[in-house]
Formats: C-alpha cells, sequence, structure tokens
C-alpha cells in the first residue's frame, strides 16, 4: 500500500469523522459549480489602475514562479479577496 502524504491523510481523517455528506442530483450540482466556474472567470470588463513600479515587478516575478501571466495573477488576488478566501500568512 503506498504512503499517503499531508493532504491525503487530512482527507481521510476528514471522511472518517463524518464531515462528508452525499449529494442528490449530482448532475445538477455539477452542472450548477460549472456555472459557477464559468462565472468567475468571465473576463468582460477591462480595468486600468496605477500601481508603483516595485510592485508591479514584483507581482510580475511572482506570476513568472507560478507560471502563469501577472494579469491572471492579479485577477486571482482580487477575486480571492473579494470572496473572502485571501488568507494572512501571519493570521
Amino acid at each position: 500500500m503506498a504512503k499517503l502524504g499531508k493532504e491525503e491523510l487530512e482527507l481521510l481523517k476528514s471522511v472518517e469523522a463524518g464531515e462528508w455528506r452525499s449529494v442528490r442530483e449530482k448532475d445538477r450540482e455539477v452542472s450548477r459549480y460549472q456555472e459557477y466556474a464559468k462565472a468567475t472567470f468571465r473576463k468582460d470588463r477591462r480595468v486600468n489602475i496605477r500601481i508603483s513600479s516595485k510592485d508591479l515587478e514584483a507581482l510580475q516575478m511572482r506570476a513568472l514562479e507560478e507560471g502563469i501571466p501577472y494579469q491572471t495573477l492579479i485577477s486571482s488576488v482580487l477575486h480571492k479577496f473579494i470572496s473572502g478566501r485571501l488568507q494572512d500568512r501571519g493570521a
């Protein structure tokens, strides 16, 4: 049997603790969340902002490390912030 990684162990503990539940009408739920995902990533507006050169360079370097365009990184960070999923490492 293969050794489980940290995330896999956390999932296993969660399942064993009864934190998971079956979803009724799975196909309908999958479709619903697919629509949410499409709406989240639909880019239908343009925004121009002014930021410091230092911040832009840092964003570009981070995006390069992540292997994504820096505009995509900025969009992702903003989305996570407004949806309450951006967490401070110090918290």
